[in-house]
């Protein structure tokens, strides 16, 4: 069952961020840390990254909504910074964890938050003529940019091999 959230401006926005904790869990199922860090042919980004960016958008959801947690990889993911070689990324299961942490936090502050804080500005600097640089559209492309990256890492699972990503529901997960 879905929490209601205080404004009916996320009222989709809720159900999506839910599922996306299911489907980054369910998206790593299986993948071991070696081969999270394949490439193929060495031209596209390895789930690790993907899953960190994905991470970094949670912290970013966070700093959005007023939440002091900062992302302890957030150098390395920021504004979806390309893949490096030369860096030393975190293990998937350091990522799964920063997850599992940020996560509750992002989904009660969701549901708390208010039309007021939504609608302030918040300059994205894209310079996209008819999104409005709010809060809300923030939000919505976070929730855009993490449907990308578990599309990645799905499409990932098939080129590497395994099978693909289960959506089996674990209902003990709240968030």
């Amino acid at each position: 069952m879905t929490d209601t959230p205080n404004s009916t401006k996320l009222e989709i926005i809720v159900p999506a961020f839910r599922m996306h904790s299911q489907s980054f869990t369910n998206a790593l199922d299986g993948i071991s840390e070696e081969i999270a860090l394949q490439r193929i042919d060495q031209r596209t980004n390895h789930v690790v990254w993907m899953a960190g960016n994905l991470v970094n958008c949670r912290y970013w959801l966070a700093e959005l909504l007023g939440l002091e947690d900062k992302d302890p990889n957030g150098e390395l993911f920021r504004e979806g910074r390309a893949l490096d070689q030369s860096l030393n990324y975190p293990s998937l299961e350091v990522l799964k964890k920063n997850h599992a942490l940020i996560s509750p936090k992002v989904y009660h502050k969701l549901l708390q938050v208010t039309d007021e804080h939504l609608d302030a500005p918040c300059h994205f600097g894209m310079g996209i003529p008819f999104v409005k640089e709010n809060v809300l559209n923030m939000i919505g492309m976070c929730i855009g940019r993490e449907d990308y990256l578990l599309g990645q890492i799905g499409l990932m699972r098939k080129l590497l091999g395994l099978n693909g990503m289960s959506y089996d529901l674990d209902e003990s997960l709240n968030y």
